[in-house]
C-alpha cells in the first residue's frame, strides 16, 4: 500500500497551482460573481493548458492521464479560488457521458471541441417537479422514423445558457419507468430547442445555470448516445466519477479556506498577542486540518476505484459506496472547515474583500448537486444491508 503520489501527480499540482496563482485574481472572480457570467478567456487559458479533462485520450483532446489526474486538477483549480475554479471545471459537465459511452463519430464530433475550451456543455436529467428522482421523467423521447420526437423540461442545468450541446435523459418507453430511459444529444440552435437562465444562486455564480426546454425537437438517432433504453444505468455511473470531482471541489475550496484562515491568524493581532496563539484558535485550525486529510484519503481511495472500473459495463456497488461516502464526508466536512475560517476572520470575513464569504456561499452547492447527501445515504444503505 503506497499513499504517496507519484512524481506525475506531483507534476500536475505544481503546474496548475502555478496556472491558478497568476490567472485567478480577487478582483476577476469577485467581479464573474456580481455578474453571474461565465469566465470565458481563463476557461479557454486553462484548456490550453490540458486542464479540462486530461483524463480523455489524445485524439479526443485529452492527456491520455488517469482519473486521478483530473481529480488533483480540479483540487488545485478550487483551491486558488471556489468560484472560478467550479465554473472551469463545470464547464464539461454532461460531456463525460460521450466519452464514457458514446460512438467513434460521436467522439470525435464532441469531446475535442469541449477540450479545447472552444465548447461547453450539459448534461441533463433533473426536471421541475422530479428533482432527485430520475426513476421516471416527463421529459419523452419518442421514436419517429430515423428522428427521436423530445418534449420536456430540464431545470438547474448547469451551462444551459452557453453550452453548444446538451446530453438529454429522456423517457423513451414509459411503461419500463427506468428501464426505459435513453441518452440524447441535442445541439444548440435545433428548432423547438430552446434555454433560459436562472439568476439569483446563492454560489456559484460564474457557472451559469438554467433550464432546458424541448418543444417538438427533432434529432436524428444517430443522436442516441449508447443503447436505447440504457440512459439511466449509463447516468448511474457516470456519476461516480461526478461525484468524486465534487468532492474534489469541495476539497480544494475548504483546503483554501483553511490555508487563508491560518496565515490571517498569524498576522491579525487582538488583546496584544496574534490571535494565532490562543488554543482555541490552534485548536480549530488543528481540527479543520484533520478533518481534511481524513476527507483527501477518502477522496483519493474513491478516484482510484474509479479509475480502475470506469470503463466496464457497470461499475460495482461496493465502489459506488465508496464514492457516495467520500461524496458525503467531504463536502459536509468542507463546508464545516469554512466556516471555522471565516469565524477566524471575524467581522472581516463577512465581506468580500477577505473572499472567504464567496467560498462560504460556493461551497454550499456541493452537498447538493451529483446526488443530495441524503440521496447518497440511501446509496450507502442500500449497499450496506444488502439490497
Amino acid at each position: 500500500m503506497d499513499f504517496e503520489i507519484s512524481k506525475e501527480h506531483k507534476l500536475t499540482i505544481e503546474v496548475v497551482r502555478s496556472f491558478a496563482e497568476k490567472e485567478f485574481k480577487p478582483e476577476i472572480a469577485r467581479k464573474y460573481d456580481r455578474e453571474e457570467r461565465f469566465p470565458w478567456e481563463i476557461h479557454r487559458k486553462a484548456a490550453q493548458q490540458g486542464f479540462v479533462r486530461p483524463h480523455w485520450r489524445e485524439e479526443y483532446g485529452g492527456q491520455g492521464a488517469d482519473f486521478i489526474t483530473t481529480v488533483l486538477v480540479v483540487e488545485e483549480l478550487c483551491r486558488a479560488d471556489s468560484t472560478l475554479g467550479q465554473a472551469i471545471h463545470t464547464a464539461q459537465f454532461g460531456s463525460e457521458l460521450i466519452n464514457m459511452y458514446g460512438n467513434e463519430e460521436q467522439k470525435r464530433k464532441y469531446l475535442p471541441k469541449i477540450a479545447s475550451g472552444e465548447w461547453t456543455s450539459s448534461g441533463a436529467a433533473t426536471e421541475p417537479a422530479r428533482g432527485s428522482d430520475i426513476t421516471m421523467l416527463d421529459t419523452t423521447a419518442q421514436r419517429n422514423g430515423n428522428y427521436y420526437i423530445i418534449n420536456g423540461r430540464k431545470t438547474f442545468i448547469s451551462n444551459a445558457p452557453i453550452s453548444q450541446f446538451a446530453v438529454v435523459l429522456c423517457q423513451t418507453n414509459p411503461q419500463l419507468k427506468h428501464r426505459g430511459q435513453s441518452l440524447i444529444i441535442v445541439e444548440r440552435g435545433t428548432p423547438g430547442y430552446e434555454t433560459t437562465t436562472l439568476h439569483g444562486k446563492l454560489g456559484i455564480r460564474a457557472s451559469e445555470t438554467g433550464e432546458l426546454i424541448f418543444n417538438n425537437v427533432k434529432v436524428p438517432v444517430e443522436n442516441l448516445v449508447g443503447q436505447e433504453n440504457q440512459g439511466f444505468y449509463y447516468f448511474l455511473n457516470f456519476l461516480n466519477l461526478g461525484r468524486v470531482e465534487v468532492s474534489a471541489e469541495a476539497l480544494g475550496m475548504a483546503q483554501g479556506a483553511l490555508e487563508r484562515a491560518l496565515s490571517y491568524a498569524k498576522e491579525r493581532v487582538c488583546f496584544g498577542q496574534k490571535i494565532i496563539n490562543f488554543q482555541v484558535w490552534q485548536h480549530r485550525l488543528v481540527d479543520a486540518a484533520t478533518q481534511l486529510e481524513a476527507a483527501r484519503l477518502l477522496v483519493y481511495r474513491a478516484a482510484y476505484y474509479v479509475d480502475k472500473y470506469r470503463n466496464q459495463p457497470r461499475i460495482p456497488p461496493e465502489v459506488t459506496s465508496m464514492v457516495s461516502m467520500a461524496k458525503i464526508f467531504t463536502t459536509r466536512t468542507a463546508i464545516h472547515v469554512i466556516d471555522e475560517a471565516l469565524q477566524v476572520f471575524g467581522g472581516y470575513g463577512y465581506f468580500e474583500e477577505f473572499d472567504i464569504e464567496r467560498r462560504y456561499r460556493d461551497i454550499r452547492i456541493t452537498d447538493i448537486y451529483e446526488g443530495t447527501t441524503e440521496i447518497n445515504r440511501n446509496i450507502v444503505a442500500s449497499y450496506l444491508i444488502g439490497k
